[in-house]
């Protein structure tokens, strides 16, 4: 079990926890950008952090070196944060819980996320993810809600996943929440494939306006809509400049709007062999940098 570098304890009110994790669950950094942002609006105040040493090959994910002064050499860790936020339209607080997904010992990494939700009387931990997926970004984001519990799958029209394959650090936090008996909820926006490298704050938006239905909470969104429109604006001019592109994109549109006719739900989650050769392109790019 991994330790915890507590600087203060908060008390919070019936709090839920909200993780988001960079790497292969943050296609086109969405999670941790919608993370960041609620983080923001909300002001939290960090309160702890989980020591590297347990979970980080220094070798893949590795410590950066700055200088002060141009003297005095600081060295920055990889580390897993936690911040506590108080909110003003709802009955509970916040927990928010982000980093790079561990590269090592993931149960133990998971259990001292559990410890830290059992200190604080955590309700609810709601993972946040992204997956690239044939969709076009001329059209909503429709987000995947998933729980293990069946009230909230009934309230919420969350899925019930069959979904077989590869899993990031969110799946199994979401395991080692239910041995613990807490709920947990995992929410996930597709991007489309096209752009996977460039920032999607239209996904982004998406996670943070289920999670206020989640979480009956309030959240100023107004400076991350004007960035969604920027951003479809300018994939917009990019793909008219593309014949090959465009093309892609007029088949997925046709796809998406039969699956709308045909009643057929578009949210569900990527089939495994879709996220395997996701995961599979993920690894290459991790080796080939």
């Amino acid at each position: 079990m991994g330790s915890i570098n507590w600087e203060q304890r908060p008390q919070l009110r019936r709090p839920a926890m909200i993780c988001a994790f960079k790497g292969w669950n943050d296609a086109a950094e969405s999670a941790t950008t919608a993370l960041r942002y609620l983080a923001t609006q909300w002001d939290a105040e960090r309160f702890a952090a989980i020591d590297p040493d347990d979970f980080f090959d220094f070798q893949v994910s590795r410590p950066t070196v700055t200088l002060t002064e141009g003297r005095t050499r600081d060295i920055s860790w990889p580390e897993h944060v936690f911040w506590s936020a108080r909110t003003a339209t709802a009955d509970r607080d916040v927990v928010f819980l982000s980093g790079n997904e561990p590269n090592l010992r993931w149960k133990g990494f998971c259990q001292t996320v559990i410890d830290v939700a059992n200190e604080l009387g955590v309700e609810l931990i709601v993972t946040l993810g992204s997956l690239l997926a044939d969709v076009p970004h001329t059209r909503p984001v429709s987000i995947t809600g998933i729980a293990g519990d069946p009230e909230m799958v009934a309230r919420l029209n969350f899925t019930e996943t069959r979904y077989e394959g590869p899993t990031g650090i969110t799946g199994v936090l979401h395991h080692a929440c239910a041995g613990a008996k807490i709920k947990s909820a995992s929410l996930w926006a597709p991007v489309p494939h096209y752009v996977a490298t460039v920032p999607s704050p239209k996904a982004a938006l998406a996670l943070i306006e289920r999670v206020e239905t989640l979480l009956g909470v309030e959240v100023d969104t107004a400076e991350l809509e004007q960035a969604t429109e920027e951003y479809e604006q300018r994939l917009d001019a990019a793909v008219a400049s593309e014949p090959d592109v465009k093309l892609l994109v007029e088949r997925l549109e046709a796809q998406a709007d039969e699956a709308e006719e045909d009643d057929v739900p578009m949210g569900d989650l990527p089939s495994g062999d879709s996220i395997a050769r996701e995961f599979e392109r993920f690894l290459r790019d991790q080796t080939d940098d």
